[in-house]
């Protein structure tokens, strides 16, 4: 089985960062309370070099950040877009960019119910365990307006979701109990020193 998939197909080998990264410039990342997560993001129907250059910009802000997926509201563009560069449970890496994403809804009986530690950059510091299903088929398109299908497992499956959840206008804390929210916030007011400290880091050494 190939190792790499980019855009959900098969490539032989593939830089540790994506070449979109390399034309980017680092965004600052958007924090859970700020009205631009909270509500739905509009629809891309432009397709040309101003969503080509996001793109870019959100693959190096996701990277510096360390993140798994980065929806364009998290760098607070209200559009229908994420990128991601997450691994499946078999150790697989998917790399891609999907506009316009929609969630498929899945039959019951072929998927299963996964609750595990997820995490989100615009809750900078918080993990929490999440229930998501353990796969997750999304459409959508690239940035030149052709129609993408991608098909994640396990924890692909839960990074395609979160994302989807994101350009709907909703952050992991709103599947959460109040308590757990609680929790999760609390982690955030212990942690959100350090983690900025760590992007700050990697920001000076993958811009350097």
């Amino acid at each position: 089985m190939p190792s790499v998939f980019v855009q959900g197909r098969p490539v032989a080998s593939y830089p540790p960062l994506a070449p979109e990264a390399g034309r980017g410039s680092v965004r600052r990342i958007t924090e859970t309370g700020e009205g631009v997560l909270h509500r739905p993001c509009r629809d891309v129907t432009e397709f040309g070099p101003d969503l080509a250059a996001l793109i870019d910009d959100m693959f190096l802000t996701m990277y510096v950040a360390e993140g798994a997926g980065l929806a364009a509201n998290q760098v607070g563009v209200g559009l229908r877009l994420f990128v991601y560069d997450c691994p499946d449970d078999e150790g697989v890496r998917h790399v891609g960019h999907l506009v316009n994403p929609v969630l498929e809804p899945l039959d019951p009986a072929h998927r299963r119910l996964l609750d595990e530690g997820e995490g989100c950059l615009s809750v900078p510091g918080a993990v929490m365990d999440v229930p998501r299903p353990d796969r997750a088929l999304v459409r959508g398109l690239d940035r030149d307006g052709e129609p993408l299908l991608i098909e994640g497992t396990g924890y692909f499956a839960r990074c395609l979701a979160h994302e989807t959840d994101h350009v709907n206008g909703h952050v992991y804390l709103d599947r959460l109990s109040r308590r757990d929210r609680k929790d999760a916030l609390r982690q955030v007011a212990d942690r959100r020193d350090e983690v900025f400290a760590r992007r700050a880091a990697r920001q000076r050494t993958l811009t350097a």
